[in-house]
């Protein structure tokens, strides 16, 4: 059984490729959060993705890649292995199971806090884990935030915290673009990712 007090933290994305912001996300929560484990989860099927996303195994890999070495992180590749749509909740409730000693830390980027209410079961996330919101440099603070535009009951308010993250203007869609374009990416993916990004011939086509 997990020994009472330990802080988990999951971060969950398609990590499509994972990216410098990612990773900077990731040191931050574990540094202000104090936590014992971080768990990044690549996600499986993306119900909520309007394009497809690449093969699961390039983008699992790509995530051992990129979060090799750093400290206190892992990644956990339940969501990919699970069939069916990949929902937050259900990773939460897996991990509680398997955990039930634990704190749990659900980190998210300010965009995702903002759609929480679309999630599926999303009343459930607040009552399995605290939501901690990255929030950057330049914006008012997460339960500012929350207040104004989060429809959340006032009960669940303490559920929430901020990560203050520097301000990085790194994506994704971004990187995705630059390769296309025969664009170096480095070092806004690590050398070992856009190695294997060259080696896969992904994202060569806009």
């Amino acid at each position: 059984m997990t020994k009472p007090g330990l802080r988990i933290g999951l971060f969950g994305g398609s990590f499509d490729p994972p990216h410098a912001a990612h990773v900077a996300l990731v040191k931050a929560a574990v540094s202000q959060l104090a936590l014992d484990e971080l768990r990044v989860l690549p996600t499986g099927h993306a119900w909520h993705k309007s394009r497809t996303l690449s093969a699961a195994e390039h983008r699992l890999a790509m995530a051992e890649l990129a979060f090799a070495g750093v400290e206190r992180v892992r990644v956990d590749p339940r969501e990919i292995l699970r069939a069916g749509p990949s929902y937050t909740v259900d990773t939460l409730r897996e991990i509680r199971l398997e955990q039930p000693g634990a704190e749990l830390f659900l980190v998210i980027g300010e965009d995702q806090a903002r759609s929480l209410t679309t999630w599926h079961d999303w009343e459930e996330i607040p009552k399995l884990a605290i939501i901690c919101v990255a929030a950057r440099a330049d914006s008012m603070r997460a339960e500012d935030q929350f207040n104004g535009q989060f429809s959340a009951p006032q009960a669940y308010q303490s559920r929430f915290c901020t990560l203050q993250m520097p301000l990085l203007s790194v994506s994704a869609t971004d990187i995705r673009s630059r390769i296309a374009s025969r664009q170096g990416v480095v070092p806004l993916v690590g050398e070992p990712v856009a190695r294997y990004i060259d080696q896969h011939h992904l994202y060569q086509t806009a």
